[in-house]
């Protein structure tokens, strides 16, 4: 099967999991695990923050940032595609107990009017505006990548009414090889900020979530609240070391590779898709004009081997990644060619 379902089906390489063997551990919920003390100050320091939490999900690095950030009845301003939105089962409300404030905008971007104009006026009618989450890339909006002033700007519109803002950064890695702007300056104007692990980066479980001391501090409480504590984790956090020394730079393999994929599927007919707007390891293109549903044709297309995601009632998606070789690309092009 040439899996491009996500990224997150990724398996650790024989090199990492002889890292993951020879890690050092502890007891990480007293902080005593030094590998996982040494994931955290390696994100830290990526991100350019005080300091760093390692979680089990990213899923629970943007739940732990809500609820830190908000209280009861909170309004948090993010995209209508956002994650939050659509795949984490309600847990804004749920955890968090605030409210979404969702905004249109091309491949998951807003504008700085769009957040002004959502800020809700200061009165006891209304939910606070206490929180702007924005995702770079971003996964709906096919993998795009925020323009660096855009990004900025719509944060500094957030803070001058005094919001706070997070950064949910699942592949915030794949902006940075794709462009060569640093982590770190991508997360500044945010107030807290995660990575994933356990997506392009190839580990098999986990995700680190950074801000300011009294931040993490708080996230920790949280933590442990929401049942994320973790014991001998140094053998899990290894994955994360490694990854971050060694699967960075080859993200522009995946990226490559999608390109291949993006190009060929743009020739076929009866699909809807820009190529230009391909710009990391992620594609999402539309089949309506072949008369068939997008599970119909996932279907097919698993029969023949090649397994994609149905994103909607005539949108797939293909994402490439670790596993993927520009060979597997190959074989996928005749495949969704026969297919489609």
């Amino acid at each position: 099967m040439i899996d491009l379902y996500s990224d997150t089906i990724t398996k650790p390489t024989p090199a990492m999991r002889q890292c993951m063997a020879a890690a050092e551990v502890g007891d990480e919920q007293q902080g005593e695990d030094p590998t996982v003390n040494r994931l955290q100050d390696m994100v830290a320091e990526l991100l350019g923050k005080e300091a760093a939490l390692y979680l089990p999900s990213g899923t629970m690095c943007n739940e732990i940032s809500f609820a830190v950030w908000g209280h009861t009845g909170d309004e948090m301003i993010l995209h209508r595609d956002a994650h939050p939105v659509h795949f984490e089962t309600g847990g804004p409300a749920f955890l968090a107990r605030i409210m979404l404030y969702p905004l249109d905008g091309p491949r998951g971007m807003f504008t700085p009017e769009q957040v002004e104009e959502a800020i809700r006026p200061d009165s006891p009618h209304f939910p606070r505006s206490r929180i702007l989450e924005l995702e770079n890339t971003h996964n709906m909006g096919g993998g795009s990548i925020w323009p660096l002033p855009q990004l900025q700007a719509v944060c500094a519109t957030a803070h001058r009414h005094g919001l706070v803002t997070h950064l949910d950064g699942a592949r915030l890695l794949n902006a940075v090889v794709a462009t060569g702007i640093p982590a770190k300056t991508y997360a500044e104007p945010f107030d807290s900020a995660w990575v994933d692990l356990s997506k392009g980066l190839g580990c098999p479980v986990g995700a680190v979530l950074a801000g300011s001391r009294p931040f993490i501090k708080d996230a920790r409480r949280l933590k442990h609240l929401f049942g994320g504590a973790m014991r001998q984790a140094g053998i899990i956090a290894a994955a994360g070391v490694y990854a971050l020394e060694h699967h960075v730079a080859r993200l522009a393999e995946d990226h490559a590779h999608a390109k291949a994929l993006a190009d060929a599927l743009a020739g076929l007919s009866g699909v809807q898709l820009n190529p230009a707007e391909v710009e990391t390891n992620i594609i999402i293109f539309d089949i309506h004009a072949t008369g068939r549903s997008a599970q119909v044709i996932a279907e097919q297309l698993e029969k023949e081997g090649v397994r994609l995601s149905v994103m909607g009632r005539t949108k797939l998606r293909a994402v490439t990644h670790l596993d993927v070789s520009r060979q597997d690309v190959e074989r996928a092009i005749q495949v969704l060619r026969g297919v489609l």
